[in-house]
């Protein structure tokens, strides 16, 4: 049986989900989560018995993992568990802010009373946890809620989940960063911009407050590198 690790609690029950698909989406948490920090080395065997599995979705796990770029598989060495490579994480960043300012755009466009409801109430749940450092996967969870609900109001869900795909590097430097002084309560108004401006119906305000939000971890990246240097490659590191 896969089995569920504490850092794994705010996650959705997969039972539904194929053991390839289980044992992907807990790995895939713990790397972000460092739980399973840059340069682990990821055994098959030990992997399998940690998770009452064939090696078989271990396999597929792990290499739908190397897409994503949080492992490298080395045939004769064995998988490792990649550092935070600034030019992936540049180039997420740059579709993440061409999806997500032209989503914010779409919604101020028309917008939807029950989506300003949604959207707020997920801010009201963010607020009370600001400050506490011990429900940052809370926060985290709610701030991807977020993002996911202004997609879904698009209808373009499906954007959603391919991005979130390529978002492996940017999401360890946000976990990293989100601990500092005043970074949640950042998040928090950045958020409330976002719906104010698509709730005014002002278009060019929503692009402007998503792409200033957006902008925050990777404006703070050199000081991340500087502070967690383990965790990134070095500059200009294939």
């Amino acid at each position: 049986m896969i089995q569920r690790h504490s850092s794994q609690g705010l996650l959705a029950d997969r039972a539904s989900r194929s053991a390839p698909e289980a044992v992907y989406e807990d790995l895939r948490a713990r790397i972000l989560h460092f739980d399973l920090a840059p340069d682990r080395v990821l055994s098959r065997a030990d992997l399998a018995a940690e998770y009452g599995v064939s090696l078989t979705p271990i396999r597929e796990a792990l290499q739908a993992l190397e897409q994503d770029g949080l492992v490298r598989i080395r045939p004769q060495s064995g998988t490792v568990v990649t550092r935070i490579d600034q030019s992936e994480l540049e180039q997420a960043h740059f579709l993440r802010v061409a999806a997500e300012t032209e989503v914010v755009r779409r919604l101020a466009e028309d917008p939807d009373p029950a989506l300003l409801r949604r959207a707020r109430s997920l801010l009201s749940l963010q607020e009370v946890l600001v400050g506490d450092i011990e429900q940052m996967d809370m926060f985290s969870e709610l701030d991807r809620s977020f993002h996911r609900t202004l997609f879904e109001a698009a209808g373009v869900e499906k954007i959603y989940h391919m991005v979130a795909r390529h978002m492996g590097h940017l999401m360890r430097c946000q976990r990293l960063e989100l601990p500092e002084g005043g970074k949640m309560q950042s998040i928090v108004a950045a958020h409330r911009a976002v719906v104010e401006a698509i709730a005014a119906g002002d278009c060019d305000a929503a692009t402007a407050a998503m792409r200033s939000h957006l902008a925050g971890t990777i404006t703070r990246l050199e000081h991340l590198r500087d502070a967690f240097p383990a965790c990134f490659t070095e500059t200009g590191e294939a």
